[in-house]
C-alpha cells in the first residue's frame, strides 16, 4: 500500500471520494473561519501562530506503521486546548497546506482527506474530550495534564481511523492485508504515537498554564488551583 496512514498520498483514495473529503473541508473550514474570528484578539492571534508553528513542526516526525504507511503526532488536542475548536482546525489546516505544497507531504489530490483526518477529526474529537473531562475532573494542572493526555490520545487514534474509513469508502489501491488487519495494526501504533503526543501535549499546556492560564483557551473564565494569576490588563488594551 503506497501512502501514509494519516499523510494521505495521491491514488490511495478513490478520486471522487476524495474529492467529496475535499467540498467537506472546504465548507467546514469556511465556518471555522468566521466563527474563529469572533476568538482572534491580541492574545490569541500571536498564540495560533505559535501554535501552528509547533503542530508543523511534531508533523515532521514520521513513524513507520506499514510497508509505505507511517503515522506522525497530530496536534489537534494541543491546538484546541490553547486556541480553541475553531482557530484550532485553521492552524492545522494551514500547516498541512504547507506541508502539501512546499514538502511533497501527503498528495494534492489528497488535501481535502487530510484536513478532514488531521485538522476537523483530530480537533473534533480532541475537544470533545476536553469538555467533558473538563466538567468532571478537579479544576486542577493536574486535572489539566490527565485532559490534555487523554484528549491527545483519543484524537490521534480517532484521526487515524478516519483514513481507514475513508479507504473502506473508496480506496484507490490493493492492500496487502485484510482491512480488519490494517484496522487493527493502524489503531494499535497509533495508539502508542497518541500516548507520545499526549505527553508532549500534557507538558506543554501545563507549562503555559502555571505561568499564563489566561492564554489557555479551554481555561477562559475559569480559575485554575495552583496556577498564577491572570496578567492584569493595562491602559490602552489588554495585557
Amino acid at each position: 500500500m503506497d501512502g501514509l496512514a494519516l499523510h494521505i498520498a495521491d491514488g490511495v483514495i478513490g478520486t471522487p471520494v476524495a474529492a467529496g473529503f475535499a467540498a467537506l473541508a472546504v465548507g467546514v473550514m469556511a465556518v471555522c473561519l468566521a466563527r474563529g474570528r469572533a476568538d482572534l484578539d491580541d492574545r490569541l492571534a500571536p498564540m495560533a501562530g505559535l501554535v501552528a508553528a509547533f503542530v508543523f513542526a511534531a508533523q515532521m516526525l514520521n513513524f513507520p506503521v506499514l510497508p509505505g504507511v507511517s503515522g506522525h503526532l497530530v496536534g489537534g488536542a494541543l491546538a484546541a486546548m490553547l486556541v480553541g475548536p475553531w482557530v484550532a482546525v485553521l492552524c492545522v489546516s494551514v500547516v498541512l497546506v504547507v506541508q502539501a505544497l512546499v514538502f511533497a507531504d501527503g498528495g494534492l489530490t489528497a488535501l481535502g482527506l487530510n484536513i478532514t483526518n488531521l485538522a476537523l477529526v483530530s480537533t473534533a474529537a480532541a475537544y470533545l474530550v476536553i469538555v467533558v473531562l473538563l466538567r468532571v475532573l478537579p479544576r486542577t494542572l493536574t486535572g489539566l495534564q490527565v485532559t490534555a493526555f487523554v484528549a491527545s490520545v483519543v484524537s490521534v487514534v480517532v484521526a487515524a481511523l478516519a483514513f481507514v474509513g475513508q479507504y473502506w469508502i473508496g480506496g484507490g489501491v490493493e492492500l496487502t492485508a485484510g482491512l480488519g488487519e490494517v484496522l487493527g495494526t493502524i489503531a494499535g501504533v497509533h495508539v502508542l504515537i497518541g500516548i507520545g503526543e499526549g505527553l508532549i501535549t500534557a507538558v506543554t499546556v501545563v507549562t503555559v498554564a502555571r505561568v499564563r492560564p489566561d492564554l489557555v483557551y479551554v481555561l477562559r473564565g475559569s480559575r485554575l488551583a495552583g496556577a498564577a494569576r491572570p496578567v492584569p490588563a493595562t491602559r490602552g488594551g489588554a495585557a
